[in-house]
């Protein structure tokens, strides 16, 4: 094609970008490998879009020739948009003239998944992958997952979770195997190992004698994998794992389908290389890398390598030059952009210096700088407040101001390390009158609303689930005290020594719970439920002279026959089941009973979740409540492409992880809970050694950048967990920058001394003492920080004189409480009044 370009001030003066000679040094390099190292709010899809244009505008590439590839089909919606925009302003497109049927002379872009797709649909009989194997959706993958569990013949002494949580780790372990390319064989065969070798070992510990407690159920899970698998495969099925899996073996394999793409695609650009995982690395690197020296320009930032928790492997970025070297074996150049135009100077000073350990860590990271005449902008403010309550009316208080005062709400986010606090900091908004929007299935699931519906699916597909029955139990429906739940605890383990051979209740109680303890097979789980099930009548429970309180009694047999009803209909569609639960809990009457703005905030939280339930069964027409179950338990703990939304457009103020504000900005940003242990958060990343659904280290593709253990005597297992805590902290510091980075002019960061049910002090975590130090520095304010506390001060919120928790279900206001009772007893004196004086009933 003729030349349009020659010049990069032409490129300049076309796109009305005054591009920085970094940017402009990343978009005029020579079509060859090449990676940019591109920092917070740097500009890199405008780069990417802008290098289209110069390769294009200068004769060296058609637009058809260029590949574009990214994580999800938002990112991959606005390159594309970008990347036309552009061609179109240089000429090169026409835009009357596009046909979306046809898209021909336009750059490819699309998400790495969708690429690999296109790569099986294309070329999969190559490795015996059949034209009609389709792709499974989420619903189907839990409910097939799900079946397999069922129908497995076991036994499984080692798997002793629910069901619901063994369809997450199945799902899990197959992930991670394909994710780093691990065949199941090769992991029984280490874990068979790895027991034989413990077997002589002084397992003188605890992490210790987890070790082969894991190996056995790992070997267990992993043959429940391969039925998977096999399941998958008799169906002409494959999923996401398995997609980038066969394509990675098709691209190291078959190396005439990389001649071929090299050969359609001159020029590809990889877009967040530090998230990809390795098998995504090593099906690039096998069709466009490998000494090939093709013109792939992979763009990332190793600072915001978030996501190692789920598979991505901050390595690529770091080891792209060699993964992609020129012809001649020449590393692949390394470019960097730093000035970011998003923050304000004040705001990037108090980033940097967050993230000088991640610049020493990684080549080609640099300090960002703000743009010229931005040095000054940019607030941060923070505070220290005596009670987590104190602190989120701190922040409900902060925002409220700043809506009042002309900022809009859609401007605004709050970035938490966990999903814990949502519901609280929802509800203190709603009550400053502050719209506001909780984003994502994970955030929503901890929504009381939706938390007790869970809870309640949870004790109907489980026996065993206890936790989501105590909830249920001291919850406002039944109201079950103390003394009475520790009762039934004690009649569910008498159930459990019975099983073992007793006869029942007796004298000698406390005998058969120490041997129901000793001796108990761990598939014999105490269950609450089944405890419950001895108060309905003609359970055959004789007295055991437990002293529960009457009106106990009474609740325990209620519900226990509310839970046996329900069971009933477990096999019916999911959609069924779900509004089965809603209408006997009577959970959707009282929110639309209730006139609190609160109340109708999470009517619509919970119409949203039976929303997000409803597009998953209509994934699979026959997907059921255990793969329901499943799915939430791995968008809880994981979000591990489960959960896709994003923020909408509403005008709200956004309440979300600071996982998932990755890529995004907003005016204000407000991050809450900076408090020792929570965040950053001090909670050890899921070891191999103790849990079964994690791949071992020394098989993975990034082993040599993880933690490994020397040995298995007591020190060499500390000296491991050392490793994972500074491996944990590094990660938490990554998550840090991300978040501090979101802002464009305003920061609000605070924490607290006394957490809401804590009997020790917290106290302020390393990231709010880099506030404060940044704001004494002058750079901010601090707008109160309360002393520590005494040694011997007691927790204000566990005392005497704690406030009332807040009801749950919101109650009627009073004035339309005492009009409904008054309602009430008229109609009963009415129906007094027409009693039959012959039998003194009331009629029909």
């Amino acid at each position: 094609m003729s030349a349009r370009l020659t010049d990069p001030e032409q490129l300049k003066e076309l796109l009305g970008i005054p591009f920085t000679p970094e940017q402009t040094a990343c978009i005029t390099a020579p079509p060859a490998p090449q990676v940019i190292v591109a920092g917070a709010g740097s500009g890199k899809t405008t780069v990417m879009a802008a290098r289209v244009v110069w390769l294009v505008g200068t004769g060296q590439v058609a637009p058809e020739e260029v590949l574009g590839l990214t994580f999800t089909n938002k990112a991959a919606g606005e390159l594309a948009e970008r990347v036309r925009s552009a061609l179109v302003r240089a000429g090169v497109l026409d835009p009357d003239v596009i046909d979306p049927d046809e898209p021909g002379g336009e750059p490819s872009i699309s998400t790495y998944h969708a690429f690999a797709g296109r790569l099986l649909t294309d070329h999969g009989l190559r490795i015996g992958l059949e034209p009609s194997a389709r792709l499974l959706a989420d619903a189907t993958r839990f409910q097939l997952a799900a079946r397999v569990l069922r129908e497995a013949p076991g036994p499984y002494p080692a798997l002793t979770k629910t069901l619901s949580a063994l369809v997450g780790d199945l799902l899990a372990l197959d992930a991670e195997l394909s994710e780093h390319l691990v065949p199941p064989g090769e992991l029984d065969a280490y874990d068979a190992a790895l027991l034989d070798t413990l077997a002589a070992a002084r397992l003188t510990n605890a992490d210790l004698r987890r070790v082969p407690e894991a190996a056995a159920a790992r070997r267990e899970l992993t043959g429940l994998v391969e039925r998977y698998r096999r399941a998958k495969r008799s169906r002409d099925l494959y999923d996401f794992g398995d997609q980038i899996a066969l394509s990675a073996e098709l691209a190291l394999n078959r190396p005439e389908v990389g001649a071929m793409l090299r050969e359609e695609f001159r020029v590809v650009l990889l877009d967040e290389y530090q998230d990809t995982s390795v098998a995504q690395r090593r099906l690039l690197a096998g069709l466009f890398g490998g000494g090939t020296g093709h013109a792939v320009t992979a763009v990332g930032d190793p600072c915001q390598a978030i996501y190692g928790w789920r598979g991505a492997s901050v390595a690529n970025l770091d080891d792209f030059p060699a993964h992609f070297p020129h012809r001649d074996g020449t590393p692949a150049a390394r470019f960097s952009l730093s000035e970011n135009r998003r923050s304000g100077g004040r705001l990037l000073a108090l980033a940097n210096g967050l993230a000088e350990p991640l610049r020493a860590l990684h080549e080609g990271v640099e300090a960002l700088r703000p743009a010229p005449g931005a040095e000054r902008d940019g607030v941060v403010r923070c505070a220290l407040l005596p009670t987590h309550a104190e602190e989120i009316e701190w922040l409900a208080d902060s925002l409220a101001h700043l809506v009042r005062t002309g900022s809009a709400p859609g401007e605004i986010a709050v970035l938490c390390r966990t999903a814990g606090d949502f519901a609280t900091i929802q509800g203190a908004l709603v009550a400053r009158d502050v719209p506001v929007e909780v984003v994502g299935l994970s955030g929503l699931i901890h929504l009381p609303e939706v938390a007790d519906l869970i809870a309640v699916c949870e004790v109907l597909q489980d026996p065993g689930a206890n936790a989501s029955l105590v909830r249920l139990l001291t919850g406002p429906r039944w109201r079950i005290g103390p003394r009475d739940l520790a009762l039934l605890g004690r009649r569910a383990r008498l159930l459990v020594a019975t099983r073992g051979g007793a006869d029942g209740p007796g004298d000698d109680t406390q005998a058969r719970l120490a041997a129901a303890v000793e001796g108990t097979d761990p598939a014999e789980v105490v269950s609450l439920a089944d405890a419950l099930d001895t108060f309905l009548d003609g359970a055959g429970w004789p007295d055991d002279g437990l002293p529960f309180s009457a009106a106990a009694r009474v609740r325990f047999a209620r519900l226990a026959q509310e839970l046996r009803e329900l069971r009933r209909s477990l096999a019916d569609p999911l959609m069924d089941v779900l509004h089965r639960v809603l209408a006997t809990t009577g959970l959707e009457v009282e929110l639309s009973a209730s006139p609190h703005a609160l109340a109708a905030r999470r009517r619509e939280t919970l119409g949203n979740f039976l929303d997000m339930a409803a597009s998953f069964a209509a994934l699979d027409g026959e997907a059921g409540l255990l793969a329901f179950l499943g799915f939430l338990h791995t968008a809880a703990e994981y979000e591990k492409g489960l959960d896709n939304a994003l923020p909408g457009g509403e005008n709200t103020v956004k309440v979300l992880t600071a996982h998932k504000a990755k890529g995004l900005e907003w005016d204000v940003v407000a991050v809450p809970g900076l408090v020792a242990g929570q965040f950053p958060s001090t909670k050890a990343r899921e070891a191999w050694t103790s849990q079964a659904k994690v791949v071992p280290h020394a098989l993975r593709g990034d082993a040599e950048t993880l933690p490994a253990v020397g040995g298995w005597t007591s020190r060499d297992m500390k000296a491991f967990k050392e490793a994972l805590r500074d491996h944990q902290e590094t990660e938490e510091l990554r998550l840090g920058y991300v978040a501090f980075t979101r802002p464009r002019t305003l920061l609000l960061g605070s924490g607290h001394w006394w957490g809401p049910d804590q009997k020790r002090p917290r106290g302020p975590s390393a990231f709010l003492l880099d506030l404060y130090e940044h704001c004494a520095a002058g750079h901010g304010e601090i707008e109160a920080w309360a002393e520590e506390p005494q040694e011997d001060a007691e927790n204000p919120a566990l005392g005497a004189d704690a406030a009332e928790p807040t009801p749950w279900p919101l109650p009627l206001d009073a004035e339309s409480l005492r009009r409904r009772l008054a309602a009430a007893r008229t109609v009963r004196a009415h129906l007094d009044a027409l009693r039959d004086p012959r039998d003194g009933r009331r009629p029909g």
